[in-house]
């Protein structure tokens, strides 16, 4: 089966797609694997948060819990890329999928003592989380190369976003054909299945292992000292978290509260991801990305989309506000994620200092998300507070500093 799925990405006979930019089978094998697990998390990590609302109604509790996942997964990075350096590179990829696996079992366990235990299962998904993704975003280095990067992150938003439209879908019916919270335990457990699979097609991907274990987390700051475009690139995903932190869980609880029906989350959650899908698409046939033009569009549409709840939160302006960031906030992320590994290839030591490279930058990411949601706690304890739109607004207007910092960058940028 996996042979056959492979084959599928091979491009026809004559394609205009030059050979260096095609991808290699690892590469192939890999999207496989993250269609699988996205497919599970697109079920789980939609209605989790939603669950949580379900059972407290408390925008503190559920931003409380964001800000340990997310507040966690520094550290974890950091020991992650310290077994990923010593041993192997998938192992803590494995861990990262089995580890998630785990978490939603124990949900499943407990059920509404979840809510009892929320710290703890906060601090579970964190580690899960952090692990999975220290893998995955080493992984993508390691099976892609400078001259396919850009179409290999293209077509991995599309298989992301691909898995993702069936299983808000799936969910979202399940749940309301069952009866009360029970809905919510079969798609956990479903999810459970859909992680166990990724772990074993992971073992089609061979052990990649470091010839160079020293670990150099510690010489980060004086990195940063020497090589201030690596710097600057740092803070500009310091600045992309200080709106994606409370864009990660608040836009299902507004969905929710809008048209109170899970299904319907669900549903919305499938047409969003499908907009995604065709920006993926578009990117993925881009040849050369324009990191500031890119920037400066997406921020300007994602800012006048949030504008709309400045007017009102309701239906209407909810759906808008979501219909322009599922456009827009891929383009973002994956032209920050390209001029961000480019970056790392040019920083001292040929390419040891990738594994560092991804922990460093999860810290100023998640740093900026955990300020993000720390602010919108502070400022709005409901969802009928008057500054949560003006949160929302003053994070998208952030995202315009972006701007200057990839601009002392240019030969980064691609420019």
């Amino acid at each position: 089966m996996l042979s056959g799925c492979r084959s599928r990405f091979r491009l026809p006979k004559g394609s205009t797609v030059p050979p260096e930019r095609r991808l290699g089978a690892n590469a192939v094998v890999s999207l496989i694997i993250h269609g699988f697990f996205q497919f599970g998390a697109s079920m789980s990590g939609l209605f989790l948060n939603l669950y949580l609302w379900r059972l407290t109604e408390d925008l503190v509790i559920n931003g409380l819990y964001n800000i340990i996942v997310y507040g966690s997964l520094p550290v974890v990075f950091a020991i992650g890329g310290w077994v990923a350096k010593r041993w192997d590179k998938m192992l803590i990829y494995r861990i990262g999928i089995a580890m998630n696996a785990l978490f939603y079992l124990l949900v499943v366990i407990a059920q509404e003592q979840v809510v009892q235990y929320y710290i703890w299962f906060a601090l579970l998904n964190g580690i899960a989380t952090g692990f999975y993704w220290t893998g995955y975003l080493i992984m993508q280095y390691d099976v892609s190369t400078d001259a396919n990067r850009l179409r290999y992150l293209g077509v991995n938003l599309i298989v992301f976003n691909t898995a993702g439209l069936a299983g808000p879908a799936l969910a979202g019916y399940v749940i309301k054909q069952s009866e009360g919270l029970q809905g919510y335990m079969i798609i956990f457990m479903l999810a459970f299945v859909m992680f166990i699979v990724a772990a074993i097609i992971s073992f089609r991907i061979p052990a990649i292992k470091s010839h160079h274990k020293a670990y150099y987390l510690k010489f980060a700051g004086l990195l940063m000292k020497k090589h201030p475009r690596w710097l600057m690139a740092l803070v500009s995903f310091f600045v992309f978290g200080l709106f994606q932190g409370i864009m990660l869980f608040l836009p299902n609880i507004l969905l929710f509260q809008a048209v109170g029906r899970e299904d319907w989350v669900g549903y919305l959650g499938v047409f969003f991801s499908a907009l995604t899908v065709g920006t993926g698409y578009a990117i993925s046939k881009t040849k050369k990305e324009n990191v500031s033009s890119y920037l400066r569009y997406s921020t300007t549409a994602i800012v006048i989309g949030a504008a709309m709840l400045l007017i009102e939160v309701k239906l209407w302006s909810v759906a808008i506000f979501m219909i322009v960031f599922s456009i827009c906030n891929p383009l973002a992320s994956n032209t920050l994620n390209t001029f961000y590994f480019r970056i790392m290839s040019s920083l001292p030591l040929k390419g040891q200092l990738r594994v560092e490279s991804v922990v460093i930058r999860e810290l100023f990411l998640n740093t900026g998300r955990v300020l993000s949601i720390a602010m919108m706690i502070i400022m709005a304890q409901d969802t009928e507070s008057v500054w949560l739109p003006i949160v929302l607004f003053g994070g998208a207007l952030l995202q315009y500093l972006l701007l200057p910092l990839v601009r002392g960058n240019k030969s980064a940028a691609g420019e």
